[in-house]
């Protein structure tokens, strides 16, 4: 069984599996989900900076800590960067699901954004 570097204790998930996407519809898809992200955020009452550029996400919360969304296209993926760790989130259906924890990407935002910020950061699914 292998392990995820972020915890000894966590399974690596396999891949999911999904309808292979060209690079349009990736593109699409990632930019929705980028926008989404953001409006999120904006709608709530966070004291958080976000600068977006070439397919990057930058989230930087008061205590100066750093939150990285952003685009693989090689691999079809959204990619997230956070002080708990890297996680890869590929394509089901309709939504982005980390690769090792299981968690569609607005629950693992949510997460991390949270412990990042030290208040509960709640966003809902990003399509």
């Amino acid at each position: 069984m292998r392990t995820c570097a972020f915890t000894a204790m966590m399974p690596c998930l396999p891949p999911l599996p999904g309808p292979a996407m060209n690079d349009t519809e990736f593109n699409t898809a990632v930019d929705a989900s980028l926008l989404a992200i953001e409006d999120a955020l904006e709608a709530l009452d966070l004291d958080l900076d976000m600068e977006t550029s070439g397919g990057i996400l930058t989230l930087t919360f008061a205590n100066g800590s750093k939150v990285i969304v952003n685009r693989q296209g090689a691999t079809r993926e959204i990619w997230v960067a956070a002080r708990s760790g890297g996680f890869h989130c590929g394509r089901q259906g309709e939504r982005w699901v980390c690769n090792t924890t299981g968690e569609e990407l607005g629950a693992l935002l949510s997460r991390v954004c949270s412990e990042q910020a030290g208040e509960a950061v709640h966003l809902a699914a990003v399509p």
